[in-house]
């Protein structure tokens, strides 16, 4: 059994805004809606298109609070609303094997699904989780060491798929279960807070490329799948007085003395304004991951099927500019 880390960090548990029980209502109407007349297949075309257009009826609360969050994320790059039906009295038993995924439509799914579309369209990566649109993120028995999704251990920071010429611009989590001791948190930190906590010296070294981010471990198992070269980058880029990053604390590796310096400067600063947030069902997470981090406390899972379970949903701004890694103009970067 993993040793648990002592979580230091300020915890939220209110979330931004928290649905009233007809919005909640109204949302789950439309959520089973998209889980009847024969096109049940989250991955398809067809059912996203069906969630794209089933975003208009959600209530207006809801869309009025992510298109404000799409337009600028705010000091924290966070939003977290409260009240989102789960289904939780028809949930199945926690998965507990690798790379599991949500392929059929369910209420969950088409929440997360119909969200993405509010912000952008949805997206993902064939070597990870097989390409699936809707992703499991559970704990694994003998995984417990993981840093990724399947393991239990504290997950430093990162932001997701900074590797990858197109990584996504929002990652919406769903709580669906919370963990038997409800200790396991979302750590964030928002480069917003992040940046003037640094020296000079230290955001200059991140905007220069000196530093390699490899694929994380969650795509290295995934066999045979191409992955893009590594090649140097700088962890910062675009307005110097409001950047996007990209790193991973794991697999970012600093070329210089003084990118070195840098990065631990900025691990230190996360560290500092970092926030928790302790997540139960109906919690739905977006983190604009252009500017921030997120990673996770340690956790013990019983694997009884009543663990900890969120879903997982990548969201672009703008598929046009990955057109020549999608397949038949659709939502899955093959390469």
């Amino acid at each position: 059994m993993p040793e648990l880390t002592p979580d230091t960090t300020r915890s939220t548990v209110v979330a931004d805004r928290v649905l009233d029980s007809a919005d909640a209502e109204a949302c789950g109407r439309v959520a089973r809606a998209l889980c009847t007349g024969g096109h049940d297949q989250v991955d398809s075309l067809e059912w996203v298109a069906r969630a794209r257009d089933a975003w208009e009826d959600l209530p207006l609360l809801l869309r009025r609070e992510i298109r404000r969050f799409r337009r600028h994320s705010g000091p924290h790059g966070t939003l977290v609303i409260g009240g989102l039906p789960v289904d939780e009295a028809a949930l199945p038993a926690t998965p507990a094997v690798p790379g599991s995924v949500q392929r059929h439509a369910t209420v969950p799914a088409a929440v997360l699904t119909m969200v993405a579309c509010g912000l952008g369209e949805p997206l993902a990566y064939l070597a990870e989780k097989s390409g699936a649109l809707v992703q499991d993120v559970v704990p694994v028995p003998g995984q417990e060491t993981f840093h990724g999704n399947a393991g239990s251990v504290r997950l430093s920071f990162h932001t997701e798929n900074g590797f990858h010429p197109h990584p996504p611009d929002y990652v919406i989590f769903l709580c669906l279960r919370a963990d038997h001791d409800q200790i396991a948190g979302m750590r964030v930190a928002s480069l917003r807070q992040v940046l003037p906590r640094l020296t000079p010296a230290s955001r200059q070294a991140l905007f220069a490329p000196e530093f390699i981010t490899t694929p994380p471990p969650s795509f290295a198992s995934e066999a045979g799948a191409s992955q893009p070269d590594a090649e140097p980058r700088p962890v910062l880029s675009g307005a110097v007085e409001d950047p996007d990053i990209r790193m991973a604390q794991l697999v970012t590796t600093p070329l210089t003395l003084r990118a070195t310096t840098a990065l631990a400067e900025f691990g230190r600063a996360c560290e500092a304004t970092a926030h928790t947030l302790r997540l139960t069902p109906g919690d739905l997470v977006i983190i604009d991951n252009r500017v921030t981090v997120h990673g996770r406390t340690a956790f013990h899972p019983r694997y009884d099927g009543a663990d900890r379970w969120l879903q997982r949903t990548y969201v672009t701004t703008d598929l046009r500019p990955s057109r020549d890694h999608r397949p038949d103009d659709g939502h899955i970067l093959a390469r």
